[in-house]
């Protein structure tokens, strides 16, 4: 993929006006920060890569590119919003809570993770600033924070996606939920378990294998007279490879569905593998015009096509940006108010981890798409 060199350069200092043609009205600020990594790809002033950028910038520099686009083309109505990209690798970033240029944003945007992530969630909440979480699929254990917005949303959300699919459509029919041992796999088995017991009743009768190294103790719990629903409970490759290879052996003895996390997309790409079904929260078929707005300028710019990265980069400026436009005093009460659709629907929903608590723990997007993936072809289903 090609970059323009000084692209490097221009993240350093990036600032961006997107305003209504008379100029005169208030102006708000929008932080937006990714993983540049500037300060490991240089020295001094001297650039460490010749022509070439490291991988370890990509993420960032995809995303950004999209916000970039995006703020070259929006039209806000009645605001100016000065927008500016902040490396959250920067050593500058270390003590984002306390660092008084962070102080006067009206809204931050972020692809970023771990330390970072928990670190703008600190000064969302401290400063009353809305904090657009566009990546990451995770709370980070963040507990009463009614500034954080999480658009990618969480496994327990794929989780009790998947439990009212099956409420919905699988009552009646055999459902097992195939599991292996590990954290990450008794974290997914225990979600579908507090989904499944309401009351002190079970809403379905769920069987649960350990499959182990043995994948025929799943064999064993198939009913050659009634659809049977497997659940893949682990976000393993291998796991997910090895299950998909072997319902697509049983097929021509056994009616199979098969449900699988929300990263198996990546996994199973072969000819030779079950088709699965997963929960999405982002599904572009990038036939749109803001796609083909997208792809025009990437092109232009930088003589590729712009990855998924580019896409939630350019979308969060779009729909968010204009929001705060909008509803700039109450922002966090509109979250479901865009004033319309540019590649994904969203549905964003308090949290409560603590029934009882009057605050939100977070706002999450609840909207998931059910995509199925066969033969490398991804297709919606819902």
């Amino acid at each position: 993929m090609k970059f323009s060199f000084s692209i490097f350069f221009f993240f350093c200092i990036f600032s961006a006006k997107a305003q209504d043609s008379l100029n005169n009205y208030k102006t708000y600020n929008v932080g937006i920060f990714a993983p540049l990594y500037l300060d490991s790809a240089f020295a001094g002033n001297y650039y460490k890569y010749n022509k070439t950028f490291p991988r370890f910038t990509f993420n960032g520099l995809e995303f950004i590119n999209g916000v970039q686009i995006a703020l070259d083309s929006i039209l806000i109505y009645q605001a100016n919003i000065n927008a500016r990209i902040f490396d959250s690798k920067s050593k500058d970033a270390s003590s984002i809570v306390d660092d008084p240029q962070y102080s006067n944003l009206d809204l931050i945007i972020g692809s970023v993770k771990e330390d970072d992530y928990t670190a703008l969630a600190e000064l969302a909440l401290k400063k009353n600033i809305p904090f657009i979480n566009v990546t990451y699929p995770n709370d980070a254990g963040i507990t009463k924070n009614p500034f954080l917005i999480i658009l990618n949303s969480t496994l327990k959300a794929h989780c009790d996606a998947i439990m009212s699919l099956l409420l919905q459509e699988n009552g009646t029919d055999n459902i097992v939920f195939a599991t292996k041992e590990g954290p990450q796999e008794k974290r997914v088995e225990d979600y579908f378990s507090e989904f499944n017991l309401q009351d002190g009743n079970k809403l379905l009768k769920m069987q649960t294998v350990n499959i182990g190294n043995d994948i025929n103790l799943l064999k064993q719990k198939l009913d050659s007279t009634k659809l049977n629903v497997i659940v893949g409970g682990s976000l393993d490759k291998k796991f997910a490879q090895d299950l998909a290879s072997a319902v697509f052996s049983w097929q021509n003895t056994y009616n199979i569905k098969l449900i699988g996390m929300p990263n198996w997309d990546l996994f199973l790409t072969g000819k030779n593998y079950s088709p699965a079904y997963f929960t999405s929260p982002y599904y572009n078929p990038k036939t749109d015009n803001y796609s083909a707005m997208l792809q025009n300028a990437y092109q232009k710019k930088f003589a590729a096509q712009p990855s998924d990265l580019a896409y939630k980069g350019f979308e969060s400026i779009y729909v968010f940006v204009k929001l705060l436009a909008k509803y700039p005093i109450d922002f966090m009460s509109h979250l479901n108010e865009y004033p319309h659709k540019v590649f994904t629907d969203f549905n964003i929903k308090p949290v409560f981890l603590n029934k009882k608590s009057a605050v939100p723990d977070y706002f999450e997007n609840k909207h998931l798409y059910l995509l199925k993936i066969e033969n490398g072809e991804i297709t919606a289903v819902q």
